[in-house]
């Protein structure tokens, strides 16, 4: 494996965030079921990712304590995303808060909402150099392309309400750069410490498979079932982990 693929992919995944949030300046009246569905079959993306990319090739890799090292992997990485979000709120909470005060948004509370952002996104950028650390290419840049076609739709949906709490379009679009460079730090931290310490791998692929469950079930699909459109939310999620399902079989 290069340094220069898992390079570029880091960067990929983290300009995706950017790439939604030029995006989000476009269409600021992007409708919610849009949004939805579009953010929907992206969870349904990293559904069938986290499966097929992490969690069933941490069995195999871990040999017969497969089961052993998965399962708490797989509960100690959604344990640790629930733990920073009761230390950090995710970045949707902050804005309903900050819709609520209808007051302009100090410097602070700018700086608040890059920390939340990138607290959050580490996590998904550690998941995408762990795929990499596992040697298997094919596998990684379909983990790689779930979350970054994750992070579109998260980048538009985050620009209106940024937007209307007064923080300005330069600082809007310094806080999407920010999270983007998160996960490309994240990206390349989840391949090195892979790729030194190949005995970590079954953990670290379980590790990163319960973070990506955690991010689905906790944050997306609420967010997606919360303006009426449920059952389109839910026909897109499936369509999403379908196309990945797909993808993993033809190109396996």
């Amino acid at each position: 494996m290069h340094v220069e693929m898992v390079l570029l992919t880091a960067l990929g995944v983290g300009g995706a965030t950017m790439i939604g949030s030029l995006l989000g300046f476009f269409f600021k009246d992007l409708s919610h079921r849009f949004s939805d569905i579009v953010l929907s079959f992206a969870a349904g993306v990293m559904l069938s990712a986290a499966i097929l990319g992490l969690i069933l090739p941490a069995v195999e890799y871990g040999g017969p304590y497969g089961l052993l090292i998965v399962i708490p992997g797989i509960f100690i990485g959604a344990l640790c995303l629930n733990l920073i979000d009761k230390l950090v709120p995710h970045l949707h909470k902050l804005m309903g808060a900050e819709q609520e005060e209808h007051q302009k948004t100090s410097v602070s509370k700018v700086l608040l909402f890059v920390l939340a952002i990138a607290i959050h996104n580490l996590p998904e950028g550690i998941a995408a150099g762990v795929g990499f650390g596992a040697g298997d290419t094919r596998q990684a840049l379909l983990i790689a392309g779930g979350i970054a076609l994750q992070n579109i739709p998260e980048g538009m949906v985050i620009i209106g309400p940024m937007l209307l709490s007064g923080i300005s379009p330069r600082k809007t679009f310094l806080c999407a750069m920010a999270t983007g460079l998160v996960e490309v730090i994240g990206t390349l931290i989840g391949y090195f410490a892979v790729h030194i310490a190949t005995a970590i791998l079954p953990f670290a692929l379980a590790f990163a498979g319960g973070t990506m469950l955690y991010v689905v079930s906790d944050e997306m699909i609420p967010e997606t079932h919360a303006h009426g459109s449920q059952r389109g939310a839910t026909y897109a999620l499936l369509i999403g982990f379908a196309v990945m399902l797909i993808s993993d079989v033809l190109l396996g």
